[in-house]
């Protein structure tokens, strides 16, 4: 999945990518809407240009911006890591495993920056199965176990990946990582799909924040998403990952 095209001719597809977001869900009932405050404050942060005048390296191209999210992401994740993982993940492995047979950890292939592959990890939240690589959880998923529930709910499997931040194989923020089996699909769909993969995958994306969370049962629900991750990708700016990191906090307390 290696990109095999340079740099300025990535940046300049990009660049004819229509300037606009997703307002209106089209996804399934079972994802929520757009967050509208979000939707409304980005073009404030972003200070969108005409297309004809954006500059012909991303911003993370700079490495003076990269030095800056990389710090970020040490910093808090290492604190997270020390506070809050130092004594989760050792009740998680006692709940895990009462709760179902299996491994404490779920680990999988996925793609990193430049379509390279990294493993994944995750709590364990379904039952060991052959098609854990290639079908993607439904809410009424009967793969999913009691503590799986909960966990997928409240999003406290995610949590291990930021070990996979600290070694710097993602970000805290970024285009979520999907499915090495999605990412084959839907760059035969999606136009400029791959492009997600020129920053660093995340935690947490633009289009979490925004309400796009959960399954895409159709390629209009994954080209809504990465519509958003393409606009993540062609205007990262500090303020916009605060933003995100906030709207993402917002959704968890559930207010």
């Amino acid at each position: 999945m290696e990109n095999k095209k340079s740099s300025v001719e990535i940046t300049e597809a990009i660049q004819k990518i229509p300037e606009m977001l997703v307002i209106k869900g089209r996804q399934n009932t079972s994802v929520s809407f757009p967050a509208q405050p979000l939707y409304t404050d980005l073009r404030k942060i972003v200070k969108v240009k005409n297309k004809s005048t954006l500059p012909i390296k991303l911003p993370l191209d700079s490495v003076i911006r990269r030095f800056i999210k990389r710090s970020v992401d040490i910093f808090l994740s290492t604190i997270i890591i020390i506070t809050v993982l130092s004594w989760l993940v050792p009740l998680m492995a006692l709940l895990i495993k009462f709760d179902s047979r299996g491994p404490v950890f779920f680990l999988q292939k996925r793609n990193k920056k430049d379509g390279k592959v990294f493993i994944c990890i995750k709590f364990r939240s379904m039952i060991e199965n052959a098609e854990a690589d290639t079908l993607q959880a439904a809410a009424d998923d009967e793969r999913i176990t009691r503590l799986g529930r909960f966990l997928r709910q409240h999003y406290l499997d995610e949590l291990p990946q930021l070990f996979n931040v600290w070694v710097g194989d993602m970000s805290l923020i970024g285009p979520r990582p999907h499915m090495i089996s999605d990412n084959n699909k839907y760059e035969g769909l999606i136009e400029y799909y791959d492009y997600r993969h020129k920053v660093k995958p995340g935690i947490t994306g633009l289009s979490q924040a925004m309400g796009y969370v959960g399954e895409t049962r159709n390629v209009q629900a994954m080209r809504d998403r990465v519509q958003l991750d393409l606009f993540y990708v062609r205007h990262w700016s500090f303020p916009l990952d605060l933003k995100i990191l906030w709207h993402t906090f917002r959704k968890l307390g559930g207010f």
